[in-house]
């Protein structure tokens, strides 16, 4: 078989790479690897590469599996003929299931089987050359917004009908999976700025690094890796609505060059003199407090000011148990075409185990638990057997008595029941690494 393309491989494990690439040189013209992501984009413009071949975790990266999400967006951004392959660990398919949303074009789990992973690099090969083929990524329906039957979310709907055909900013806090950046999509549909793709920046998911060039932009040479010019997202959002995820995640350095950037609707990038005019409409989103954070000196409270012209609070599911089994029809209906299957329904009994779960891990559990039920379902109802529900197991431990306690004793119990991976910890938790790996530290776990 003629040897024909280009596959890029990136991976922190420098044996990986030496092994993958083994296998891969009988089928790829040419194998290129990287130990870091850091060079990526700068390697993908020299090299350019048919198939990448990307982890999802690298030892010196931020929130499990986000890096790889993080430079699988900005690879579609600039090289959209480009094939992702997301390479991750068994712990991380409900992360490299997300990965797909976003754009990868298949994902393979470790240890690898070697014929699996060549077909599937092939695969994405044979996608790249085919121009003739429709896109194998095209843009994905987003799920609609589901209110639901609850008082507070009726309250919720009447704030933002009114607040959304204004230029208030918005602070959306809630739970991990209460759906803030789908509330965040609504906003900005009801609101004038809706004709404009609202842009969408998860804190969480980038590197310290580049925080700035991010938000501000960059100018060519500012920095390695700075190839040419880059408007920031606070640019690209010029006449639209900016969307910050996790913005309890931006160092306090530049929380002033940001509320800067607001009060004075202008931005300049790293590495420029000439500052750019910008009109953008901010909603930020966390699940931290960012009004306790303020009080510590850890946000600053001007600018907790500025974003927070509007707060609106989004209650966990279990708060709302009448809307479980409407929203787990709305995802059946959501995946059932996606994975061009017939209609499914949901059993009573399946309907009442869905009702007496907790969900801790709010909508998002209960969206990731009905698309494992359709993938896995053969015939037209979902059952308890499909039904694949995570339980915390509690453990019989003193009750805490402060804020301080209840934290320490939830890194314990998650440290417990994902038996010491704090990938899947820092997930369960809903925090970055590095976080988990500081309050280790400060509680001495």
């Amino acid at each position: 078989m003629a040897k024909r393309g280009t596959l890029l491989i990136v991976d922190d494990n420098r044996n990986i790479l030496s092994a993958v690439k083994l296998l891969a040189d009988s089928y790829f013209a040419k194998v290129v690897t990287l130990s870091s992501p850091t060079t990526l984009l700068s390697t993908i413009a020299a090299e350019q590469p048919n198939v990448l071949l990307l982890d999802m975790n690298f030892n010196a990266g931020i929130n499990s599996g986000n890096e790889g999400i993080y430079w699988l967006k900005e690879a579609n951004a600039k090289f959209p003929q480009l094939k992702v392959v997301l390479f991750t660990a068994y712990a991380d398919i409900d992360l490299a299931v997300k990965a797909m949303k976003h754009g990868a074009f298949d994902f393979v789990v470790k240890p690898w089987n070697n014929d699996k992973l060549i077909e599937t690099l092939m695969n994405a090969l044979n996608s790249s050359k085919d121009k003739g083929k429709k896109n194998a990524n095209p843009e994905r329906k987003e799920v609609p917004m589901f209110w639901g039957t609850s008082a507070e979310m009726a309250h919720i709907r009447t704030v933002v009908e009114r607040v959304a055909v204004t230029d208030a900013n918005v602070l959306i806090t809630g739970e991990n999976g209460t759906g803030k950046e789908l509330l965040a999509r609504e906003i900005h549909r009801l609101s004038p700025r809706c004709g404009k793709e609202m842009i969408s920046l998860d804190m969480g998911a980038i590197p310290d690094q580049l925080f700035e060039s991010e938000l501000f932009g960059h100018k060519k040479g500012a920095f390695t890796d700075a190839y040419s010019d880059r408007d920031g997202k606070m640019v690209a959002a010029n006449g639209s609505t900016l969307f910050m995820d996790e913005i309890g995640n931006l160092p306090l350095h530049l929380q002033a060059k940001m509320l800067v950037a607001l009060q004075n609707r202008m931005v300049t990038p790293v590495g420029g003199n000439s500052p750019k005019s910008i009109d953008v409409r901010l909603v930020a989103a966390t699940n931290r407090d960012l009004f306790s954070m303020a009080e510590r000196g850890e946000f600053r409270q001007d600018l907790l000011f500025r974003i927070n012209t509007i707060h609106i609070n989004l209650p966990p599911l279990r708060k709302r148990a009448v809307d479980i089994v409407p929203l787990a029809e709305i995802f059946l209906k959501f995946f059932c075409e996606r994975y061009k299957k017939q209609p499914i329904g949901l059993s009573q009994e399946a309907a009442a185990k869905l009702i007496a779960h907790t969900f801790e891990g709010n909508i998002r559990e209960l969206q990731n638990i009905i698309e494992k039920a359709v993938i896995m379902c053969d015939g037209d109802e979902i059952t308890t057997e499909h039904l694949q529900l995570y339980t915390p197991q509690v453990q019989a431990r003193s009750t805490a008595s402060t804020l301080e306690e209840m934290e320490r004793t939830a890194i314990a119990d998650a440290i417990e029941s994902c038996g010491g991976n704090l990938t899947m910890v820092a997930q369960r938790l809903g925090i970055t690494r590095q976080t988990l790996y500081n309050k280790i530290k400060r509680y001495g776990l």
